[in-house]
């Protein structure tokens, strides 16, 4: 199969994945090799093992970063300093793209950028909502409530006594007062964690 023939067959998907590779090589057994000479000459963009894109020129969707963010590694929903950042939690923009996933703790890199995904228990994995990019693609994100309580209790054991005032100072948490509080004490309940209950109610006093 040369890279015509594959570009015909793949530039209607967005992320071109090991499931759709295997059905492909089972007609050119050569293209594991043809993938990496086409990696190489920037033809394709590995995402990680197994999972590609075309380059921009020969795709027909241009998927986000969002979007790339839950194919890379699944099940996950984007979340921590992004989705603050999105809600405009914190006023800083972050580069790299963190998630919230039940397996195990990773890190992605490509010509997309930083992939970030942390470990919680899988009875704390709810409190997120599907959304669309420009492309109509889908998405998983974080409310604002749950990106909260997942930041704070990723980062429990950096946060020091004064615990609000800590927050508030070194990660310039911003408009918690547009928040929920029912649903951050339902969310912070799910990871029954003594710490992230008393950080929680610091943080939420008035």
């Amino acid at each position: 199969m040369n890279y015509a023939e594959f570009r015909a067959k793949v530039k209607n998907y967005p992320v071109i994945s090991g499931k759709l590779l295997r059905v492909l090589a089972a007609h050119a057994p050569g293209l594991k090799t043809n993938l990496q000479r086409w990696q190489e000459k920037g033809k394709v963009i590995r995402l990680r093992r197994d999972a590609y894109v075309l380059n921009p020129e020969d795709s027909q969707i241009r998927p986000s970063r969002m979007f790339l963010a839950s194919e890379i590694y699944r099940p996950s929903y984007i979340s921590m300093e992004y989705a603050l950042s999105v809600y405009d939690l914190i006023p800083e923009r972050t580069a790299a793209l963190t998630s919230i996933s039940t397996k195990k703790t990773m890190t992605f890199k490509n010509k997309f950028g930083s992939f970030i995904y942390q470990h919680i228990k899988p009875q704390a994995f709810t409190g997120f909502k599907q959304e669309k990019d420009e492309a109509g693609l889908s998405y998983f994100m974080a409310t604002p409530e749950k990106a909260l309580v997942d930041f704070i209790y990723l980062n429990r054991n950096r946060i020091k006594d004064g615990y609000k005032q800590f927050l508030l100072e070194s990660y310039r948490l911003q408009n918690l007062e547009t928040l929920s509080c029912k649903k951050i004490q339902r969310y912070k309940s799910l990871f029954r964690n003594t710490k992230l209950d008393m950080i929680i109610q610091k943080l939420m006093e008035k």
